[in-house]
């Protein structure tokens, strides 16, 4: 929703303002590529502009740069608004119109935020608030409507932005994903299984500002019906959200591996393959240069994934392991996977129940998982890493 000839969205960002000034300004301009090439992929035009704590992308199409922007990462909200000079006739012009076209009945507010030296303006922002209240009173009275002022928790709202220079009205402030510019960290690899926790977790990442380099596992004959494909899926979603980023997917096979962990381990089998696993997205991110590996564990959430597991699976690498949805339950993470647009394409078996013993170990002690652990799982996952192959993916 936006007033009429809206021209100009306004994206806001949250915690690049409190940076220091030199980390605030690399920030700005990434989060201006990052938006500059979401555009791009969406076949939107508009000249993004920078100033201290906004961005201003300039645009005839309101709307689909709106949405854009609040799909890119470092983004807090984002307003399709039309520009007026900064005084209280242009901005009274403004709200009438936005009303005409807008309102559909219920209480109303204007809320109005002035920036600037205070001599920019003969006025306050309580003095727009005002006046612009007045104008909108009377609009709403031409519709044949009752007009009624709620401050608090109004049906529609008018806002205002009036700068030194120019003044803004706009509707609404639609909320993006927060976090930090994609890019701005160093990147990590994602072990995407093709089910609903790690393309969360990878996004969560993202989020933060980590490229991903997503690794999937293909576990053979162990693995689901259309288990690669629907893997891939998720990692085309992911790439939605990183136009600029290359998001090709490592596929490495691992089915006789896993077959003969299958048949010479029993209750502890399910810990040594995610021993192994990490050991390969290890192997993996020494070649690519990451510094992390992403899960999308969760405390409790299955039998490899208790504290007590956890900690013994941990060690199968010397990077961190950075598990987002670590307290999460599976209802919150699903929510999310839906908000994101993973959801659809992980409702699938991971193959994974296939591997996991009757009674899982869910109080595993290294000692013992090393005893009967084959002496060349790790040797192993770094063959089988350096044997992967790289799919290239379209975002």
């Amino acid at each position: 929703m936006h007033p009429p000839d809206a021209d100009v969205v306004i994206v806001r960002h949250g915690e690049i303002g409190v940076k220091s000034e030199q980390v605030r300004r690399k920030m700005e301009d990434r989060l201006a590529e990052n938006l500059a090439a979401m555009f791009d992929a969406r076949g939107l035009t508009g000249d993004v502009e920078q100033r201290r704590n906004r961005l201003f992308v300039h645009t005839d199409d309101p709307e689909g740069v709106t949405d854009a922007a609040t799909d890119t990462f470092g983004v807090v909200s984002a307003s399709a608004a039309v520009s007026v000079d900064p005084t209280l006739d242009a901005i009274g012009d403004a709200l009438r119109a936005a009303t005409a076209a807008n309102y559909d009945g219920g209480t109303f507010a204007v809320d109005a935020r002035r920036a600037g030296p205070s001599d920019a303006h003969p006025f306050a922002s309580t003095d727009i608030e005002s006046a612009g209240g007045a104008v909108v009173w009377d609009a709403i009275e031409s519709l044949g409507e009752t007009p009624e002022v709620d401050l608090d928790d109004p049906d529609f709202r008018l806002f205002v932005e009036c700068r030194t220079e120019e003044a803004y009205v706009f509707l609404e402030k639609r909320a993006g994903p927060g976090g930090m510019p994609l890019g701005t960290q160093r990147p990590v690899v994602a072990l995407i299984s093709g089910g609903i926790d790690s393309p969360v977790a990878a996004w969560k990442l993202m989020r933060r500002g980590c490229p991903v380099v997503p690794v999937y596992v293909d576990l053979g004959d162990y693995g689901g019906p259309d288990h690669r494909a629907r893997a891939r899926a998720t990692v085309e979603t992911l790439a939605s959200y990183a136009p600029n980023e290359s998001m090709a997917m490592h596929v490495v096979d691992v089915g006789e591996v896993v077959a003969d962990l299958a048949e010479q381990l029993d209750g502890l089998r399910m810990l040594s393959l995610r021993r192994f696993m990490l050991a390969t997205a290890e192997a993996v991110a020494e070649d690519e240069g990451a510094v992390g590996v992403v899960t999308g564990e969760a405390i409790g959430q299955k039998s490899s994934q208790t504290s007590a597991n956890v900690a013994v699976t941990d060690v199968a690498t010397d990077l961190p392991v950075h598990r987002p949805n670590l307290t999460l339950d599976k209802a919150e993470i699903t929510t999310l996977a839906r908000d994101i647009g993973t959801f659809e394409d992980s409702t699938v078996d991971t193959g994974c129940n296939r591997v996991a013993p009757e009674l899982p170990e869910t109080n595993a002690s290294l000692d013992a998982l090393r005893a009967v652990e084959p002496d060349t799982l790790f040797e192993r996952a770094r063959e089988r890493a350096r044997s992967r192959t790289v799919v290239a993916i379209e975002s």
